[in-house]
């Protein structure tokens, strides 16, 4: 898995942590993802750009969480 340091996780590292953990493991997101190895999710640091829905979908992490630089919390409308 990715295991960095504490002092080196931020908040989008250890989201991707918590969805390859949702996913039980490295195989098993990437067999959900499909067409993406272990070893290419192993390379990332953050869910890349074009991913982030689909982790989303597959193991329950909120995109807010995977990439809050492209959905910041502060932009979903609530609807009433």
């Amino acid at each position: 898995m990715l295991e960095h340091p504490p002092e080196q996780s931020d908040p989008q590292t250890i989201a991707l942590e918590d969805a390859i953990k949702a996913a039980n493991g490295l195989t098993g997101l990437a067999r959900a993802l499909g067409g993406v190895t272990p070893q290419a999710i192993c390379q990332w640091r953050v869910t890349p750009a074009l991913r982030v829905l689909e982790v989303e979908r597959v193991t329950g992490v909120s995109r807010h969480r995977l990439r809050p630089d492209l959905y910041p919390i502060e932009n979903v409308a609530v609807q009433q």
